[in-house]
């Protein structure tokens, strides 16, 4: 009759869903505290014991009773997280910078900007629903610091396995799924039968038969109960956890790393280096397995209290005392062999010096151009001015340089210059200033357009046979004086420069 009367209790209940949530009860998520760091001090006094232990505000009878209670503990709410938001974001009477909405996202995203109400709102959500990840991370910690030895060297065995079998590690996802999720659900939905420790039957479990109890279902914690409050409190040490770890990996990687110490970062860039090359070539023949067999047992291994006591105490007594000695031997090193370049960069620059043939006859100062303007330049064939200043003081070193030399010396090998750019049409003065003239075209006064070279022509020798004549060149030498020429001429002006310190430059 007892059983009969279970039986229709849970047939009765039997489109109902037993609750559960995911939330830490064990002990909270500690915080490292690393060398050289201090856990951060709040700035508010902590939430009062009255507010984490309720979970409704008051107790009141009726119906408008519970509706002031709703009200009164949505109010609460707002306000503890509107007194976190305040402490994560000061922003008194500042306005919240907003960012442009993007431009082509994709068909249902959305990327609201920040809103305080909606971070509110968000961070209770979150809060609600972060337990999963904290539990995770508890019984994580459970497994690797031996406090149940049995499950510690499960872990071990499955990870033996996975090791030396590595095309087992598909199958391992799955094997969770089938043994966590899916049979203790089953097992809920199909309980063992009760029976008192005096009887002298034992019954069995029998899966067999309709199921007998509501199935499970997670749902977020209660807001402002114990269990919100206890994700909370891994919540603040898991970012007290991130903030410490953040910060003693940019001690360690970043000033070993970002060149501030130019030698010592030269010789570990060459250390990796070498590291690289022998990866690519002994890569292939290295016993991975084993090497990650052995990697997981020795975390594991040193993860255990008495273990962690021994290595304490033998790093404090023999490594400690030898670090010193270990760095200044590596210093030494590093400043024996290291050999770096303490001379700036210089580079040579060039400047043009262009003068212009006036109606008396008379070369004139023009300016001062990046450019030689020669007669075949796409600016005079654009008919466009040429482009500089008028004054050699005016002349800047490019960005990012400065001057290495006081003055600017003129470049004596004009000849160079001017058939490393292929310079056509021009006069080339080799001794004197070494001005590069135009030479004067009479036929360019009445013609507009691009003069076509002329063709070699071809003669002939005393028997008849035919010579190549070989073509002249299409510039020339000449001194001062020397015919007629035209309205430009130019000469270089060479300086050298050199790179400017960053930290001087913005200064």
């Amino acid at each position: 009759m007892v059983l009969g009367k279970h039986h229709q209790h849970h047939e009765d209940n039997m489109d109902d869903y037993n609750v559960d949530v995911f939330v830490n009860r064990d002990d909270p998520i500690p915080t490292v505290v690393l060398d050289g760091s201090a856990p951060a001090r709040p700035r508010t006094p902590p939430t009062p014991a009255e507010h984490s232990d309720g979970e409704t505000p008051s107790i009141r009878t009726g119906l408008r009773g519970r509706l002031s209670a709703l009200k009164e503990k949505a109010k609460l709410q707002d306000k503890l997280v509107e007194t976190l938001l305040s402490q994560v974001v000061p922003l008194d009477d500042a306005q919240i910078p907003q960012d442009d909405p993007p431009k082509g996202g994709s068909p249902g995203v959305v990327r609201p900007n920040f809103n305080l109400t909606t971070m509110s709102n968000n961070f209770r959500r979150f809060n609600a629903r972060i337990g999963v990840v904290f539990v995770f991370q508890a019984r994580a910690a459970r497994v690797l610091s031996w406090k149940k030895p049995a499950h510690t060297l499960s872990f071990l065995a499955v990870y033996t396995l996975v090791c030396l079998d590595p095309y087992l590690l598909p199958l391992l996802p799955l094997t969770i799924m089938l043994i966590a999720i899916l049979i203790p659900n089953f097992v809920a939905r199909h309980p063992a039968a009760e029976f008192s420790l005096s009887s002298e039957q034992a019954i069995g479990y029998s899966p067999h038969g309709p199921p007998l109890a509501p199935a499970i279902t997670v749902k977020p914690v209660k807001e402002l109960s114990r269990d919100f409050f206890h994700n909370m409190r891994d919540l603040q040490n898991s970012m007290e956890d991130f903030s410490q770890l953040h910060d003693a990996i940019i001690r360690l990687v970043v000033p070993r790393t970002n060149f501030s110490d130019e030698a010592f970062s030269s010789a570990l860039f060459v250390a990796l280096f070498i590291a690289c090359l022998f990866m690519s070539i002994a890569s292939n023949i290295l016993p991975w397995r084993f090497i990650f067999l052995a990697l997981g047992w020795a975390a594991t291994c040193t993860s255990h209290p008495a273990v962690q006591r021994q290595l304490q105490t033998a790093h404090e007594r023999h490594i400690h005392p030898q670090e010193e000695k270990a760095r200044g031997l590596v210093e030494k090193w590093v400043e024996r062999d290291v050999i770096l370049d303490n001379a700036p960069e210089t580079r040579e620059v060039e400047i043009f010096e262009l003068q212009r043939l006036s109606a008396a006859g008379e070369w004139e100062p023009w300016l001062f151009s990046a450019s030689p303007y020669d007669p075949l330049s796409a600016a005079r064939i654009a008919g466009d001015r040429p482009v500089g200043t008028r004054f050699f003081e005016d002349v800047l070193p490019p960005r990012g340089w400065e001057w290495s030399e006081k003055k600017w010396a003129l470049d004596l090998w004009s000849r160079e210059w001017v058939e490393e750019r292929i310079i056509t049409g021009v006069e080339v003065e080799t001794e004197g200033e070494r001005w590069v003239y135009d030479i004067f075209d009479e036929q360019a006064v009445n013609r507009v357009g691009v003069v076509e070279p002329p063709t070699p022509s071809k003669g002939k020798d005393k028997d008849g046979e035919r010579v190549r004549v070989p073509v002249k060149p299409s510039w020339e030498e000449g001194e001062d004086g020397d015919g007629r020429r035209g309205d430009w001429r130019r000469r270089r002006w060479v300086r050298l420069v050199k790179r400017k310190n960053i930290a001087e430059a913005a200064a």
